[in-house]
């Protein structure tokens, strides 16, 4: 039966993942400015994010700017962004199906538990779909941010190191994979049909049937 102790977790969990995602999502916190000179004072440090950058000064004074244009942007940030706002965009409806499919809850009604595990049993897998499309811009942006950090032909102003919202970002795509496993787990369907009543008599094979008739024949004709 549907266990609702692991359904509400892997629900919890998902919403704190959607938490996570959609401030990641919206912090220019992706990429920061990367000081490997040997400069001692520094004025001005750089945010990156997907639909701003920011520029921080020691006074204390921070000053962002939208992206002006979508399609000017390189592809990885347009593809960062898709599946950033898929990923969100999956997780609302697995956390609304799962809700509604909830062991808990009374959206379907009562007798059809088959229909409703069968139902959560989906939210958790588009949850697990949206913390691996969460998953894969935050990984493929830390990758190109460490590889150009390396690269010696890649001039030290334009060098970037991993910004907080990566490792937040990598945190709201774990909550996202484990409540999407938990979810799926805990909806396991319902048990098998119902064994039959002990005082009632099993009905007979045709097998077990020409059998015995075969028995009786014979004896007759002892």
């Amino acid at each position: 039966m549907a266990s609702t102790g692991l359904q509400v977790l892997g629900l919890v969990l998902a919403l704190l993942g959607w938490v996570c995602g959609a401030l990641v999502c919206a912090a220019p916190l992706w990429r920061i400015s990367a000081f490997v000179g040997g400069e001692l004072v520094i004025a001005q440090v750089l945010w990156e994010g997907l639909w701003m950058n920011c520029l921080s000064q020691t006074t204390g004074h921070i000053q962002c700017k939208a992206y002006d244009s979508t399609l000017a942007l390189p592809t990885s940030a347009q593809a960062a962004r898709a599946l950033t706002v898929l990923s969100l965009l999956l997780s609302v409806l697995a956390v609304m199906l799962g809700v509604a499919g909830a062991k808990c809850t009374h959206c379907m009604g009562d007798s059809n538990q088959a229909s409703k595990a069968r139902l959560a049993r989906i939210a958790g897998v588009l949850l697990i779909m949206a913390g691996l499309s969460y998953l894969t811009p935050i990984c493929w942006t830390a990758y190109g941010t460490i590889r150009d950090f390396y690269d010696p032909n890649v001039a030290a102003p334009l060098k970037r190191e991993l910004g907080p919202a990566l490792y937040l970002g990598w945190g709201a795509s774990v909550l996202l994979l484990l409540g999407g496993a938990l979810l799926h787990v805990g909806s396991s369907a319902p048990g098998g049909r119902a064994l039959p009543v002990s005082g009632a008599r099993a009905k007979p094979s045709p097998s077990m049937g020409a059998a015995g008739e075969v028995k009786q024949q014979e004896k007759s004709f002892v």
